[in-house]
């Protein structure tokens, strides 16, 4: 029911039964009662007879390659006509197709369908479905005709590589302890000048308005909207605007601002000290040009836009989490709250104009310099419980339920990510909006998106809140062609490749329909297993990304001296013993070396640097479309950005970009050239 599984393969392939009480929780959370065997039999006929009551499906998705049909329910018997309003403004009539379906007696009413063809070779787009019921009533609904297949036009049928960063921790002297923007830019520039296509940084969505803030980009608070931390202030264009002594007060606060930051960044310290300059550079002013464009801009963002900027505000005023008063979005108290608050919506809603504008100006600049790509941005699989996007839109969330995954080799206890999962039913209702925004925002930012864990357009593992541990969930299937679509839809207008994580625990076929539908996977080295030993290069897909590792482990200069097994040993989260844990990595230490040796990368020489030389000779030597070098591998970084499984016991996603020792990797460093090596090893493997 409801597309909950009952029963699921886990990753060793044995079979699981889900339990009654994982069943009723997650049923619960759908609005289902399961408290009798009468109650759900009711439920049944309920979600059976639903469709039935509306004139029109909440939303319709089709493919543009062939026709769909769209039922319409009508009192039985009465004349209807149906038809589609382009969003261009065009009109095309609709057929109506034989196509017998018996008449049910609804709520008392005996309802008919009659059935209409939407032909095949519309344009691609945000269309309306209206049905007009002779002498009674009209109705309409959106319909998203989305393409077939993701073209690769920025590849032009060649191989890519890019260099995959973590963007806050990479600085330079002019950022402001965390790098920004403007950063990226120059990352990019420098990539470019070495044959890079790409440059992937972790999600940059928006986190909370003022400190503390969460360290994790992936668990922000609203995927709708990017974090102004990435805003590069004196890149503002009213920051000309100020006098002499504001900017050298700025100056000071970016000074402070990048104190003990070589260490581990402290995120909150770098925001409160930018927060300060943004504000004075909001209060300065813009020219009536920039004024009128910050509206229009503003204008276009809709109703999302103001209420993430009034619970930017609220949680400045209030703190996080917010009083029970301010939690109903549309409550009078909301309402009078906001309007006493209305210079700080306006200043969170300008931020988001401005890191818009800058992140955009990465992209350009990123083409500018030769990339085909540019900026492959990140999007994660969920957001923070008490943020943003579940405040401004609770009924599209799931209450008392967290995404997470079943456990596999790497986490056997499962994983619980904390975030709560849309609901596929409410999903459906708005017509995919939630979605439809949150990609076509990020892509307008970039040349490529990342989906993390694309697995959750197709099922997500939901964990009552009660479970005893992550692995005691289920799976919950959506609507996986709709979903696929409208995401393929708003990436096609935006003209970005697509890639999705598809590593773990993935049906076979998922991947078959991602690539038919023109969305890359993804391929880590250490990852990839065939008959037991690592996987060929020449067995790995085409449509792929492939990288030799993640940031869920170590750089290989720390994971090939086993990092990983010391890291989890000493926070005491080893799944084995710890002998056994380092006879492992041994094992597949080994294992990886003799790969690549039979695939004519490696010699005698099995040192770090040499293995590093190697591995990332042998992934570049697949047929994949594209190739992701890991930046702190160029630099030979060992600490590893995050420990799965661990909240404060590890500084994850807090690690400055260092080189082997340590010291502290600048955007000016990578420019002097003194970590090209593996950046030409890449690029010559690549177009070898």
């Amino acid at each position: 029911m409801c597309g909950v599984a009952t029963e699921y393969w886990d990753f060793s392939g044995h079979h699981q039964r889900v339990s009654e009480e994982t069943l009723r929780a997650v049923l619960a959370a759908l609005d289902v009662d399961t408290s009798s065997d009468d109650a759900i039999a009711a439920a049944h006929a309920r979600r059976d007879e639903e469709p039935w009551r509306h004139i029109l499906p909440p939303c319709t998705v089709n493919q543009d390659d062939h026709n769909t049909w769209v039922p319409v329910h009508v009192p039985h018997g009465a004349a209807v006509r149906c038809h589609l309003e382009l969003e261009d403004g065009g009109r095309v009539e609709l057929n109506q197709v034989d196509h017998w379906v018996e008449p049910r007696v609804i709520d008392g009413v005996l309802t008919g369908r009659a059935t209409f063809d939407i032909p095949a070779g519309l344009p691609l787009g945000w269309h309306t479905i209206v049905a007009e019921i002779e002498g009674q009533s009209r109705a309409q609904a959106p319909f998203a005709n989305t393409p077939a297949r993701l073209e690769l036009p920025r590849l032009r049928d060649e191989r890519g590589w890019g260099i995959m960063a973590q963007l806050y921790s990479v600085r330079s002297a002019g950022s402001w302890g965390i790098g920004d923007a403007h950063d990226l830019a120059d990352i990019a520039r420098w990539a470019a000048g070495r044959g890079a296509d790409f440059v992937l940084i972790n999600p940059v969505h928006a986190g909370e308005a003022v400190p503390p803030v969460t360290p994790s980009p992936y668990l922000p608070a609203s995927r709708l909207f990017a974090s102004p931390l990435y805003i590069r202030p004196e890149d503002i264009d009213e920051y000309a605007r100020l006098d002499a002594g504001t900017r050298t007060r700025i100056e000071r606060w970016r000074q402070r601002a990048c104190e003990g930051q070589d260490e581990l960044l402290d995120r909150d310290r770098a925001w409160q000290l930018k927060l300060a300059a943004l504000d004075t550079i909001f209060a300065v002013g813009r020219s009536e040009e920039r004024a009128q464009d910050f509206a229009a801009w503003r204008k276009a963002q809709g109703e999302d836009l103001e209420r993430f900027a009034a619970w930017c505000a609220l949680n400045e005023r209030w703190g996080l989490p917010l009083p029970e008063h301010l939690r109903d979005v549309d409550s009078e108290e909301v309402a009078v709250e906001c309007r006493k608050l209305s210079g700080r919506c306006d200043f969170y809603a300008w931020l988001q104009w401005i890191v818009a504008e800058q992140f955009a100006a990465a992209q350009e600049a990123a083409t500018a310099a030769g990339m085909r790509i540019g900026i492959m941005h990140d999007l994660a699989v969920g957001v923070h419980k008490r943020g943003a996007d579940t405040w401004a839109r609770p009924e599209a969330f799931a209450q008392g339920i967290a995404v997470g995954a079943p456990a596999d080799m790497y986490n056997q206890l499962g994983q619980n990510w904390s975030q709560p999962p849309w609901r596929p039913d409410t999903l459906e209702a708005q017509g995919y909006a939630p979605l439809r925004d949150m990609v076509r925002r990020l892509a307008r930012m970039g040349g490529a998106l990342r989906l993390d864990h694309i697995m959750g357009l197709f099922r997500l593992w939901w964990i009552p809140q009660d479970a005893d541990t992550p692995a005691d969930g289920t799976y919950l299937r959506y609507r996986f062609d709709h979903m696929v679509g409208v995401m393929a839809l708003e990436a096609a207008r935006a003209g970005c490749v697509v890639v999705g994580e598809d590593l773990g625990t993935v049906e076979p076929w998922v991947r078959d329909y991602l690539a038919e539908r023109g969305v890359l996977g993804t391929a880590v080295a250490w990852f990839e297993y065939e008959d037991g030993k690592p996987r060929p290069p020449a067995h790995y897909r085409r449509l792929q990304l492939a990288a030799v590792n993640t940031h869920d482990l170590p750089p290989l200069a720390g994971y090939l001296r086993d990092e990983h097994v010391r890291i989890r040993a000493d926070l005491g989260i080893l799944e084995f013993g710890e002998d056994e844990e380092y006879a492992r990595a041994k094992a597949e230490r080994d294992a990886m070396a003799e790969a690549l040796r039979e695939a004519g990368v490696l010699g005698e020489d099995d040192s770090v640097e040499a293995m590093t030389d190697a591995l990332y000779r042998f992934v570049a030597a697949a047929p994949s479309a594209l190739v992701s070098l890991s930046l702190t591998d160029a630099t030979g970084e060992r600490r590893a950005q995050n420990q799965p499984g661990t909240d404060r016991e590890y500084p994850n996603w807090s690690i400055p970009l260092g080189d082997g020792d340590g010291t502290a990797v600048m955007v000016e460093d990578l420019a002097s050239g003194a970590f090209d090596h593996l950046l030409d090893v890449v690029e010559s493997a690549v177009h070898a």
